[in-house]
């Protein structure tokens, strides 16, 4: 499957899925759900715990899955953006993170399988999503005290190696360390999957995608879009790109910088614009597909699809844009230094 990802991107530009948390809010869910038989005696609240579900209502899941390939993507992400063991302390969970993970990957594989059967050929993908967790290593969470931290490198690359663990026996195709605001997070990831690949003799693609989180065009931990490439560049990875905290359009200038620099493939999946005053995403398909296909017509881009706020419906519009382009040229490794 890593080879023939790494040739169709030279082909086409591949789609990737949109919102999971958008589509399991379309779902009204309540403790129980969330609880299941397997967890019914917890001590704690579960409601919330969306990564749960892979476990407890893997029927939701697979659905989700499906309506995004039957959309028209050619990659999923896996149900597990918070499922490590940093993340899933507060939901006191931190045993069941081997099992949301393998679940949550085997779930996203069945699907994928089923649906390149019914289309051989077009084979479909699965990515392991491994989020940023809810701490920061490199700054404080208390003002008042610039030197603290409450995450070190070693705690951040063993929670993100159990995370790999389980996805990679899940049955992934590639990792995608996602939505990064600091680099030195991402860095004890990419670590954590590069020795983890080393220890297991495979080699899996790594797919990687930043956070700008504001109108300064810096990630949160501080960085340019050009230094958050050259933070990372030393690692052979699949593709670079930036998701979340924008829509489209307000990621245009970023997405050129990695476009222009990058010696990787370049991938987007914005939000669906910006929120709104109650956090609810507006921008429908039609908008955003507008939005899109500037930068896809100016190739830009080699993987593209949505974040936050996004539908199949969105997908699906997106997936047709996509189709009408080549997809960017890879840049040779001088680029980075120019």
């Amino acid at each position: 499957m890593a080879t023939d990802i790494r040739q169709l991107l030279k082909e086409r530009v591949l789609v990737l899925d949109g919102a999971m948390g958008t589509m399991i809010q379309r779902h009204t869910l309540e403790e129980e759900d969330f609880r299941g038989e397997h967890y019914k005696d917890h001590n704690l609240p579960l409601k919330g715990n969306n990564d749960l579900l892979s476990i407890t209502r893997p029927d939701i899941i697979k659905d989700i899955h499906r309506q995004y390939f039957l959309a028209g993507a050619d990659i999923v992400e896996t149900n597990t953006f918070s499922a490590t063991t940093i993340a899933q302390a507060d939901y006191g969970m931190e045993d069941a993170v081997y099992d949301i993970n393998f679940y949550s990957a085997k779930i996203a594989r069945e699907v994928a399988d089923e649906i390149t059967a019914q289309t051989p050929d077009k084979p479909r993908f699965v990515t392991g999503s491994m989020g940023p967790t809810n701490r920061l290593a490199s700054m404080s969470p208390d003002v008042n005290d610039p030197g603290y931290r409450n995450i070190d490198f070693d705690q951040l690359k063993q929670a993100f190696k159990e995370q790999a663990k389980g996805l990679l026996d899940g049955g992934v195709d590639m990792f995608l360390v996602e939505t990064i605001t600091d680099t030195l997070n991402a860095k004890a990831a990419l670590f954590a999957v590069s020795e983890l690949m080393e220890e297991e003799g495979v080699d899996i693609p790594i797919m990687v995608s930043g956070t700008i989180t504001d109108a300064s065009g810096r990630t949160l931990s501080g960085q340019t879009t050009e230094a958050f490439l050259i933070s990372i560049s030393h690692i052979p990875i699949l593709s670079i790109g930036l998701n979340c905290a924008l829509g489209a359009a307000q990621l245009r200038p970023y997405l050129e910088v990695l476009s222009d620099k990058a010696p990787f493939h370049t991938s987007a999946h914005p939000n669906a614009g910006l929120p709104n005053e109650f956090g609810e995403y507006d921008q429908t398909p039609e908008e955003m597909a507008t939005q899109v296909r500037e930068f896809l017509k100016e190739g830009f881009l080699n993987i593209v699809g949505g974040c936050c706020g996004t539908t199949p419906e969105h997908i699906k519009l997106i997936a047709e844009e996509a189709a009408k382009v080549k997809p960017r040229l890879v840049n040779s490794p001088l680029s980075i230094a120019e």
